[in-house]
C-alpha cells in the first residue's frame, strides 16, 4: 500500500496543490487506521507543519464521492474551531484506486470518560450550533431513528445470512431488531430541528488538551443532518463507551453530561427534553453497534480483507458474547 501512495504523491498534483516542491521527498509515517481508512502523517517541507494523509478504501454510506463528502463537511465545520482543517481532496481514483484527503494534524489525547464529560459537552454544543444553510449536500433522513434501523437491518443481514454465524446469536439479533421496531412504532415522533451530527463519537475520535478551546472531534466520515441528540445518545451508549475503553457510564454520569451540554447550548435545550429524546434513540443506537459488530465479524472471517485490526476484531467478539448481549437486552431490548 505504501509504495502505491508514494507513487501517487510523485505522479498526482498533490504537491502543487499544497505548494510542496516537486523534488521534495515526503516521509510518510503510519498514523493509525480505522475499518475503511488508512492514515499517515508527513512534514510539510515549506512550513514544517505536520499534516495527515488519509486514504479512504470504502464507503460505509455507500457513496461514490465518499472522500469529497468528508472534505466538504470539514470545510463547513471550520467555523466551529472543533475539527481539523482540510487542505486537499482527490476522489478521482485515477492514479490511486482510493480517495485521498489531506488535513491538518492536531495533537491531543483520547477522551477519558472519567474526567472529560464536560469537555465533550462543550465540543458537541459548538458543533451542533454550526449553521446548516450550506449543508444541503449532507444526507438528511426524514426519520433519523428509522434510517438507523434500516442501516441496522442491512448490516445484520450479513450476519443473519452467513453460514459461519452461530444460530443462537442470529436468533438474539432478530429479537433485538423486533424489539426496536416495536418501540419505534409506539415511539415519539422525530423533532425536525436538525444540526450537523457526527454519528461516530467514540472516545478515540476526540483529541483533548489542557485548554478547553483546543479540544476537538475528528473523523468526519459519516456526518448527516439529524437531531443533535443523535450524537448525545451515541456518545453515552454502552456500545460506544465500551468500544475503546472498558467503561460503561452510570446514570449519574449520563445526567451530569446532559446537564453540562444543556448549559453550553445556552438555552437551546433543557434536560427533560434531552432525556426524552435520548430514550428514543438509545435502543436503536445500541442495535446499530451490535449489528455493525455482527457484520464486521463476518467480514473479518473472510479472506482478502484489506484492513485488519486485531484490537477491533477482539472487541467485536466481546460485543457478541452472551455477557454483553445480556446487559443490552436487559436495558434496551426487553419490551
Amino acid at each position: 500500500m505504501e509504495r502505491m501512495i508514494i507513487n501517487y504523491i510523485n505522479k498526482s498534483h498533490i504537491k502543487e496543490a499544497l505548494e510542496i516542491p516537486k523534488s521534495a521527498n515526503l516521509q510518510l509515517k503510519p498514523l493509525g487506521q480505522g475499518e475503511y481508512n488508512i492514515n499517515y502523517s508527513f512534514i510539510h517541507p515549506g512550513n514544517n507543519k505536520t499534516m495527515v494523509l488519509r486514504i479512504n478504501t470504502a464507503s460505509q454510506m455507500h457513496l461514490e464521492n465518499q472522500i469529497e463528502y468528508e472534505f466538504n463537511a470539514l470545510k463547513l465545520l471550520q467555523k466551529t474551531k472543533r475539527t481539523p482543517k482540510p487542505h486537499y481532496v482527490d476522489g478521482s481514483k485515477s492514479i490511486l484506486p482510493y480517495g485521498v484527503l489531506v488535513m491538518e494534524y492536531i495533537k491531543g489525547r483520547p477522551l477519558d470518560y472519567n474526567k472529560d464529560l464536560k469537555i465533550a459537552a462543550a465540543i458537541f454544543a459548538d458543533i451542533h450550533s454550526c449553521g446548516i444553510d450550506e449543508a444541503s449536500f449532507l444526507i438528511n433522513p426524514d426519520s433519523p431513528t428509522g434510517a438507523i434501523l434500516d442501516e441496522c437491518k442491512a448490516m445484520a443481514s450479513v450476519f443473519l445470512d452467513s453460514p459461519m454465524a452461530d444460530m443462537e446469536k442470529k436468533a438474539r439479533l432478530r429479537k433485538f431488531i423486533d424489539s426496536v421496531e416495536n418501540k419505534q412504532k409506539a415511539g415519539i415522533p422525530a423533532d425536525h430541528t436538525y444540526s450537523i451530527v457526527n454519528t461516530e463519537v467514540n472516545s478515540g475520535n476526540f483529541l483533548i488538551n489542557d485548554d478547553l478551546k483546543k479540544c476537538y472531534l475528528i473523523d468526519w466520515e459519516k456526518p448527516i443532518l439529524s437531531e443533535a441528540v443523535q450524537d448525545l445518545a451515541h456518545f453515552i451508549a454502552p456500545t460506544t463507551t465500551y468500544w475503546k475503553t472498558d467503561c460503561i457510564l452510570d446514570e449519574d454520569c449520563k445526567q451530569r453530561f446532559i446537564k453540562e451540554y444543556c448549559g453550553f447550548s445556552k438555552g437551546c435545550f433543557d434536560t427533560p427534553y434531552i432525556n426524552q429524546r435520548i430514550n428514543a434513540y438509545l435502543p436503536v443506537t445500541c442495535l446499530r453497534g451490535i449489528s455493525w459488530c455482527a457484520m464486521a465479524w463476518v467480514e473479518y472471517n473472510q479472506p482478502g480483507r484489506l484492513i485488519k485490526n486485531e484490537y477491533t476484531y477482539n472487541k467485536i467478539c466481546k460485543y457478541l458474547e452472551d455477557e454483553f448481549l445480556n446487559m443490552l437486552e436487559e436495558r434496551y431490548f426487553n419490551a
